[in-house]
């Protein structure tokens, strides 16, 4: 779990690691290789770091309590990524190891992905991960946490509060949508080793495969339970079902394995950035898993990132139909730069393009066939700030090249078994399930038919 202000929603550039150990004395050893990258990096505002110094000083020495120079120093370099965007954040040591336990898929907590609030009062849970003390506990995507054993979040300053030995106890406090007043939840943390890959058979012949994350083994995990359903199968499936509600992204290598898996060839993902070490471009390799045969994707407002890559990568190439809730719209790719000293910093160096070559930053992916979650009482008093589930309302999030277009509406949490039935009706017959949902709608009175886009406010004006 990550809360410094960002979501942990990691779609790392692997190759790019090294660049920030690169300075400009290296890079002018070889003349052939300055370039005006370069150039730009090596200058130093020396205005703007005079003018630091001074604020620097004058706090050591005025302050009200003494105040410790790293500590100062590292509250400055978070203060210097913290209006960038909601996904670039300093990592000392301790959290830069923790950071890197929970993409290896093990570490002690609750399992749950979190995004600070920027009010500074609440954690919003992007996702509980399956199988976790939070799953296990009832916890939601879209839920608020306002306390943590009583003490307001605005109180607590570790940037892991949710950590603890595995057998230890912590409350959580609550506020969820359609729930009249917070409440708490009791959840033993435990050491969580995350099975990004489950999978079993919906009917003879019909696989289904849920991925929750984007981890290191996650490619791989996924060629054996396809391997396993073809062989339950009788060695040929007739359709699969992949399922990426709540998936919080990941790796965006384990997202492009899975694609490849699936597709004999075709663009899967290009990403863009302002330097060239940003710029990468993903293709398939020749090899089907599934030999052609038809692919649902499931998705709905938790599933972000790397998820988006893949639900993207076989939409554009025309290998799966995709249905549920528009995505979470993050569009932007994040490299862990590590420092000398043990701390990394996590910097959005790139935005990320569909083989379409659509950036969804901020707009998501809108599904062939949209799913609606079943409506609960009092669903329509609700502030926007538990309704409205996207990239696009997160303060200082990059602006996207389609944001704020007519008729845009935030997706929605889709829980439960019903969109894994509906998603293996459209594998079984594609268009059985807009067929239905019209037949649904002409029985309501007219009143109570409305557009989906009408059902929310748009959350992103046009400028």
């Amino acid at each position: 779990m990550r809360v410094a202000r960002s979501a942990t929603l990691l779609l790392a550039l692997m190759p790019a690691l090294t660049w920030a150990q690169q300075t400009a004395p290296a890079a002018q050893s070889d003349s052939d290789a300055a370039t005006s990258e370069e150039a730009v990096t090596s200058r130093v505002p020396l205005e703007e770091i005079r003018r630091y110094v001074g604020v620097y000083n004058a706090v050591r020495a005025a302050y009200v309590d003494p105040v410790d120079d790293k500590k100062l120093m590292q509250s400055a370099i978070r203060g210097l990524l913290l209006d960038l965007d909601p996904h670039s954040t300093y990592f000392d040591k301790e959290d830069a190891e923790a950071f890197d336990e929970q993409a290896e898929g093990a570490y002690e907590g609750i399992g749950v992905e979190l995004q600070q609030q920027p009010d500074n009062a609440s954690l919003k849970v992007i996702a509980p991960i399956d199988d976790t003390p939070a799953a296990k506990a009832g916890i939601l995507a879209g839920d608020l946490i306002i306390a943590i054993d009583g003490k307001p979040i605005s109180a607590i300053e570790a940037t892991e509060p949710l950590r603890g030995k595995a057998g230890s106890k912590v409350v959580l406090t609550i506020v969820r949508e359609g729930k009249p007043k917070p409440f708490d939840v009791p959840i033993t943390r435990q050491t969580i080793r995350v099975t990004s890959v489950r999978s079993r058979m919906l009917e003879p012949g019909y696989g289904y495969v849920r991925l929750s994350t984007f981890q290191a083994d996650t490619g791989a995990d996924f060629q054996k339970h396809v391997a396993q359903l073809q062989k339950q199968a009788g060695g040929q499936l007739k359709g699969l079902v992949l399922d990426l509600r709540s998936n919080p992204g990941g790796l965006l290598t384990a997202a492009v394995q899975v694609a490849d898996d699936l597709l004999e060839k075709g663009n899967i993902v290009s990403t863009r950035g302002r330097i060239s070490i940003s710029d990468a471009r993903f293709d398939a390799t020749p090899g089907d898993l599934l030999k052609g045969a038809p692919v649902v994707v499931l998705t709905d407002a938790g599933s972000a990132s790397a998820s988006e890559v893949l639900a993207g990568a076989l939409r554009d190439n025309g290998r799966a139909r995709v249905i549920g809730s528009r995505t979470f719209g993050k569009g932007s790719v994040q490299t862990v730069l590590p420092l000398d000293n043990g701390d990394s910093v996590k910097l959005t160096t790139a935005r990320y393009y569909t083989p379409s070559g659509k950036s969804i930053q901020a707009t998501g992916i809108v599904p062939d066939v949209v799913l609606q979650p079943e409506k609960q009482p009092g669903d329509d008093d609700l502030p926007a700030s538990l309704t409205d589930y996207s990239e696009a309302t997160l303060p200082g999030h990059l602006r996207g090249d389609d944001e704020g277009g007519e008729g845009y509406t935030a997706g929605d949490v889709l829980p439960g078994d019903g969109p894994i039935n509906d998603a293996l009706a459209e594998l079984k017959q594609p268009g059985s399930v807009a067929a239905k949902q019209k037949v649904e709608a002409a029985k309501k009175p007219a009143a109570e038919a409305k557009p989906a886009a009408e059902t929310k406010p748009a959350v992103a004006p046009k400028p």
